[in-house]
């Protein structure tokens, strides 16, 4: 077996950077920026009316004669002359000679005659400048940005089209085990329902990851082996549920060698999910995740996700903080303990049912207490890690 921390620095150092794609805007919600934007125009190209009123030059307030119009989205050049001004509209670009927008509400008009009823009108007012925007040859966005709604709509409004990003991972999740039931069908006796694949998906929505399947092996050798074949000819990441240990029907290490998957390691000093598998094939990682759903969620926010991170160039998800533990805990030395836990105001509570198998607890934790391997026992009140989890 080898530590939390050996077995995260061989993840790591396995991970390889997915390369940059360029996508369609209307696929990229959701997804981060790969490389820095610059912007390709000043936007606005021209100074731009942010109100419907008149156009004027600051230093000539005066009673001023009314003289032409400008419309958003015209297509020819106005002057203006001295003593004038011009009819405008929102969006619309100044007439030459113009700097400053009155609004509307605040002039009268007698005869052909502007008359200013703003007294705290400035230089620029209702002006949006060449550029405001953004700045031709200037950064408009950083790489690793979220493509937001927001984001993908300033994107458009600079002229872009496509964004490079990362390569979207395609993750396949391999179910096994004979004892699995879909749920919304009766049990038979020795069935349990499976969540695994449920619980799994979801994380991995959570996670930005949209190429996503499901395959299922019986507790048989053989199948294993070409179910995971399968997986390899399609996916970036392989995680498999169930059957890791070292049980007369656990398959997965004995039919990743047979698929020509190099282990990295299999079993790491921690509870839950001491019997975690890593290999690697090419590029491609693989998961042997333990069977018990607490353990199978645990093990993919503090290995799997980590990766999934790193491969598109992003932060961790799992914010590792220092919280006040709220009553004491024992435990044996030699194993790192991930504990469900509830998190509040710097004070994170354990809570109860730590069993693997059990989700009832997890669905109620908003983080993870990290206890050491050394560690034997935690005082209330003591500060302790904590993983906050992405929820």
């Amino acid at each position: 077996m080898i530590s939390v921390d050996d077995a995260k620095a061989i993840i790591k150092s396995c991970t390889i950077k997915a390369p940059v794609v360029n996508v369609p805007l209307s696929e990229a919600l959701g997804l981060h920026l790969a490389e820095n934007i610059y912007a390709e125009y000043d936007i606005p190209a021209f100074a731009q009316s942010s109100m419907d009123g008149y156009a004027l030059k600051f230093s000539d307030l005066r009673e001023l004669e009314i003289a032409g119009e400008m419309q958003a989205g015209a297509t020819e050049p106005q002057r203006m002359e001295q003593h004038q001004a011009s009819r405008i509209f929102t969006g619309a670009p100044l007439p030459e000679g113009a700097d400053t927008v009155i609004m509307q509400e605040k002039v009268r008009v007698e005869n052909g005659t502007l008359l200013l009823l703003d007294e705290e009108l400035e230089v620029g007012t209702n002006v949006r400048p060449i550029g405001a925007e953004a700045k031709k040859g200037q950064l408009a966005m950083h790489a690793g940005t979220y493509l937001s709604p927001a984001a993908i709509g300033f994107l458009a409004s600079i002229g872009r089209i496509q964004v490079p990003v990362h390569q979207p991972m395609r993750v396949t999740i391999i179910l096994t085990g004979n004892e699995l039931q879909e749920p919304g069908k009766p049990l038979e006796f020795g069935q349990v329902y499976e969540s695994n694949s449920v619980m799994l998906m979801a994380a991995l929505q959570q996670a930005k990851v949209k190429k996503v399947e499901v395959l299922k092996s019986i507790d048989e050798l053989d199948q294993l082996i070409s179910v995971l074949q399968t997986a390899l000819s399609q996916s970036d990441i392989v995680l498999l549920t169930g059957g890791v240990s070292v049980g007369d029907y656990d398959f997965v290490v004995a039919a990743a060698s047979a698929c020509g998957i190099k282990q990295q390691f299999h079993r790491i000093r921690q509870k839950p999910g001491k019997p975690l598998f890593f290999g690697t094939k090419n590029d491609q990682l693989i998961f042997g995740l333990p069977g018990n759903p607490s353990s199978v969620l645990t093990c993919f926010y503090e290995y799997v996700l980590p990766a999934l991170s790193a491969s598109r160039q992003l932060s961790r998800e799992v914010t590792a903080i220092k919280a006040c533990i709220t009553h004491p805990y024992r435990k044996r030395q030699g194993l790192t303990h991930f504990l469900k836990a509830s998190y509040r105001d710097g004070m994170v509570t354990l809570l109860s049912a730590q069993e693997s198998f059990r989700l009832h607890s997890f669905a109620q934790a908003n983080a993870l207490i990290v206890l050491k391997e050394e560690q034997t026992e935690v005082s209330a009140g003591e500060m302790v890690d904590v993983h906050l989890l992405p929820l």
